[in-house]
């Protein structure tokens, strides 16, 4: 194994076959010590962060992998906190796309003027530029096919399996009363046809999720979703 790169969260490690490695650490994102999945800065560590993180993500990617829906995913080792997965080129130098279903966070501290705090949003998806420097700017369809980062039809396949895909996760927590407020994901092209196929994670430490109207810390959902 050759580490290829060292990110916040995991490591990514090339196999001889081709595939990568990704080991997930105990690391989140946030601020002063408190967990924020749109931090762009690594803010605590939680021990057992990463296979709590891991097991969520198999359980999705491979709810996922049942539905048809392309991801990157081919098998997770919890024991280890390593998940082995397709090479997959990013858009650009890498994007984020959020789905938001109430408005928190980012987009209530931009749109505070017209939005109420946990007002119902329609699967809203919003794409930023994973831009530490710039604090990952909002992007729009336009300006992601002027700078020659992503067309036009690839934002419409984008912008549809991140809402498929939110979908199937807040339909997944709906069924143990957990409400999904938004969720953060990347995606790449993959194979010699650049299929958009779904990347990275999907686990606590992507999502705000709620039950009863408290907000579930990461490792807690993972307890939670799980149990």
């Amino acid at each position: 194994m050759n580490l290829k790169y060292s990110g916040k969260t995991k490591d990514v490690y090339s196999l001889e076959d081709g595939n990568y490695l990704l080991k997930f650490k105990d690391d989140v994102t946030g601020v002063d010590g408190v967990f924020d999945p749109g931090a762009n800065t690594v803010g605590l560590t939680l021990e057992g962060a990463g296979r709590a993180g891991l097991k969520l993500t198999k359980f999705f990617f491979e709810v996922l992998k049942a539905k048809g829906i392309p991801t990157h995913y081919i098998d997770a080792d919890i024991e280890n906190a390593t998940m082995t997965v397709t090479p997959a080129e990013v858009f650009g130098k890498g994007l984020e796309v959020i789905c938001r279903y109430r408005a928190v966070g980012s987009f209530l501290r931009r749109y505070g003027l017209y939005a109420e705090e946990g007002q119902a949003l329609d699967a809203f998806v919003e794409v930023t530029l994973k831009d530490d420097g710039r604090e990952d700017p909002p992007i729009s369809e336009d300006a992601l096919d002027m700078l020659g980062i992503l067309s036009k039809d690839e934002y419409k396949v984008l912008k549809g399996l991140t809402q498929q895909i939110g979908y199937v996760v807040k339909e997944e927590l709906a069924k143990k009363g957990i409400e999904l407020y938004d969720i953060k994901f990347e995606f790449g092209r993959a194979g010699v046809d650049k299929q958009i196929v779904l990347i990275d994670e999907i686990s606590g430490g992507n999502m705000r999720a709620y039950k009863d109207g408290e907000y579930i810390e990461p490792l807690e959902l993972e307890k939670l979703f799980l149990s």
